[in-house]
C-alpha cells in the first residue's frame, strides 16, 4: 500500500512544481524588466500578482506535504508549553493564523516592505513548531 502512496504524493508535489514554474513564467515583464505585482491575469475577477499566486500555491504545498506525512509517519499528538494537546497539522493552523496576525500587526505598525514581518513570521513558525 505504501507504493501507490508514494507516487500519488509524487505527482502531487511534481504538479505543484509544475505551476510554480508555470507562475514564474507568466509573470508581467516591463521595459524595466519583471513586474512582480504585475497582474497575472488582466482583467480577472480577481488581483492574481506573483506573491498573491505563490501564497495560495505554497499553502496548497504545505497541505499536500503534511497529508503525506501524516500517511506516511504518524505521531501521537504531544503537549506543549500552551497546555493544549496537539498535532503536526494543528501546530501547521497555528503558526498560519498567528502568522497572519504577526504581518497584519507589522503592516499597521512598520508599514511596507514586509520583509520583516515576514522573517517574525518564520520564527514564530519555527517556535510554534519547537515548543507548542
Amino acid at each position: 500500500m505504501r507504493r501507490p502512496l508514494n507516487i500519488t504524493f509524487t505527482l502531487a508535489a511534481l504538479l505543484w512544481a509544475g505551476v510554480i514554474y508555470w507562475l514564474l513564467r507568466h509573470v508581467p515583464v516591463t521595459d524595466e524588466g519583471m513586474d512582480w505585482t504585475g497582474s497575472i491575469n488582466p482583467g480577472g475577477w480577481m488581483a492574481w500578482t506573483l506573491p498573491t499566486a505563490l501564497f495560495f500555491t505554497i499553502i496548497a504545498g504545505l497541505l499536500i506535504l503534511f497529508t503525506w506525512l501524516a500517511i506516511r509517519f504518524p505521531e501521537t499528538p504531544r503537549r506543549g508549553i500552551l497546555g493544549i494537546v496537539t498535532t503536526r497539522g494543528d501546530r501547521l493552523f497555528i503558526s498560519l493564523l498567528g502568522s497572519a496576525f504577526l504581518c497584519l500587526i507589522w503592516l499597521a505598525v512598520m508599514g511596507t516592505p514586509l520583509w520583516g514581518g515576514v522573517a517574525c513570521a518564520l520564527i514564530y513558525a519555527a517556535a510554534v513548531f519547537r515548543w507548542v
